[in-house]
């Protein structure tokens, strides 16, 4: 219990009560309901308070009680702006009732269910009256504590770390957020059940999510997630516990018919860009395979093996991720972008077709978001209509058959998407690529110019054709051309410009 130093003639406290059972209301908790002349709780407008309820053994006689009416969820629009308008107006109603009760001297405890700063009420008292009064806070039992505690499901160890989600997110924000989380519990169900329950579903989590209700009380319900049907009170929880886990801390391993190898398509470099099925599938492997610079992308958990490998070894590491999944191991073989463009699913499919083990090992695909899809949205839509991608690395492939594809596109007039550009052996290339497309093409052609995406150093640039500097030009780059028909639309101040090519002709 902790004074925050402010100066007033009464005190507020902020009492935690706990998930509900009254013998979960710690001691000090007890003292400070004991001791308070005014006893404070949220109600709703039939008289209720879950509260009050739970704090009742420990009230006293002569104490006065301030029930704070909540507006209904239920109601209709307000004439204030509707029920976030008209919460701020009560919290509004509510701090001034307390406030007249702690200028005149007198000590005022808030109840609140489970901890006063976890999603409590007490909260928006406490910001409207700390600065003017002094202010005691006593913590209580979590609410999502005494869930795991009924379902006898220990929620996170070791280095799990443990998320804790409102069901109020948006769908897709609360799938991507579960299926990142190694544990998690989703509060505030209720009216938001539906959409959890297919967030949970999206994520990949549901088959071990528990639902709790009303956690530590004569009501206590304990079910499965796949299990529950109908309507749930907002006095329930869902709980994503840690997946399964040998003592040791490391995952145990899937039996599968088959053997299996993953490959995984991370993005282009930002973690947001991360697809929920791609992080899934790189927690459960028992083994990385990949590139090394892209191995370093992929936060580092108890129990996996990583088995980096130069850029130039596809093959060879499609090969070893083979060999690693024959003897049973989960494996995943990490790719940048997207796996199937210029990436390790090729390389996985070359492997198995030449070493006749199509028959004998299972190939599971996850795609990926790629580096011209970044690019594109960093700009516009410079690929709105049809386009060509192409690499210019001559490295497994004649260079005259890159200048015949590049013919062949800029007759056509597609937007092009050139990947692998240019590195520190391979600098000419780029510069004839660039006078063969200027003899198709005018110099005023856009170009985007996309540089290490979705990392700190990103830089993206829109030039034309004729300015193009191939000096700067490496392997981080990935280059736009634009057609005859894609338009540069110049914003004003810093904002950059927009980059798009029309749908129709």
């Amino acid at each position: 219990m902790k004074d925050n130093g402010a100066r007033g003639q009464g005190l507020l406290i902020g009492v935690g009560l706990g998930p509900g059972d009254p013998e979960l209301v710690t001691p000090k908790a007890q003292k400070a309901i004991a001791r308070a002349e005014v006893v404070a709780y949220p109600s709703a407008r039939h008289g209720r308070s879950v509260a009050r309820s739970i704090a009742e053994p420990y009230l006293r006689e002569g104490q006065e009680e301030l029930p704070l009416v909540f507006p209904l969820t239920t109601e209709p629009e307000d004439p204030r702006g509707g029920y976030e308008q008209a919460l701020v107006a009560a919290y509004d109603e509510w701090a001034q009732a307390i406030a007249e009760r702690l200028a005149a001297g007198r000590t005022v405890a808030f109840l609140c269910e489970g901890d006063p700063f976890v999603y409590g009420s007490y909260i928006y008292l406490h910001e409207r009256l700390a600065p003017r009064f002094r202010c005691e806070v006593v913590p209580g039992v979590p609410s999502f504590c005494a869930a795991a505690a009924a379902a006898g499901v220990p929620l996170a160890k070791r280095d799990d770390a443990l998320t804790v989600l409102p069901g109020t997110l948006p769908e897709e924000e609360l799938a991507r957020r579960l299926a990142a989380a190694d544990a998690a519990t989703v509060l505030k169900l209720g009216r938001t059940f539906g959409s959890v329950r297919r967030a949970a579903q999206a994520a990949g989590v549901a088959e071990r999510a528990v639902y709790v209700e009303r956690a530590s009380t004569d009501r206590e319900r304990v079910e499965r997630l796949p299990e529950v049907a109908g309507d749930v009170p907002y006095m329930s929880i869902l709980l994503v516990p840690t997946g399964d886990r040998s003592p040791a801390g490391k995952r145990r391993p899937q039996r599968h018919e088959r053997s299996l190898v993953t490959v995984v398509g991370i993005g282009p470099g930002a973690p947001d860009w991360l697809t929920p099925e791609a992080h899934a599938a790189l927690c459960d492997a028992d083994e990385l395979v990949g590139y090394a610079p892209y191995l370093e992308r992929v936060p580092r958990r108890p129990g996996q093996r990583r088995h980096p490998s130069d850029n130039r070894q596809e093959l060879e590491r499609a090969r070893q991720a083979i060999a690693l999944a024959r003897e049973g191991r989960r494996v995943a073989v990490v790719s940048s972008g997207d796996p199937g463009v210029f990436a390790m699913a090729t390389a996985v499919c070359e492997a198995l077709d030449r070493d006749g083990l199509a028959e004998a090992v299972d190939l599971q695909v996850i795609p990926g978001i790629t580096a011209m899809q970044a690019a594109a949205a960093r700009v516009g839509a410079p690929l709105g209509h049809d386009f060509c991608v192409l690499s210019l690395s001559d490295r497994l492939k004649p260079w005259a058959l890159i200048e015949r594809r590049l013919r062949a596109a800029s007759a056509g007039d597609l937007v092009l998407a050139l990947y692998n550009p240019a590195s520190r052996s391979r600098r000419e290339q780029l510069e004839r690529a660039r006078k063969l497309l200027l003899e198709h093409r005018d110099g005023s052609t856009p170009v985007v110019v996309a540089r290490a995406l979705g990392s700190p150093e990103e830089a993206v640039e829109v030039t034309t054709l004729a300015d193009l500097d191939c000096s700067r030009i490496d392997m981080r780059c990935l280059l736009i051309v634009g057609s005859s028909r894609t338009r540069v639309v110049a914003r004003g101040g810093q904002r950059p410009a927009i980059v798009y090519t029309p749908r129709s002709y």
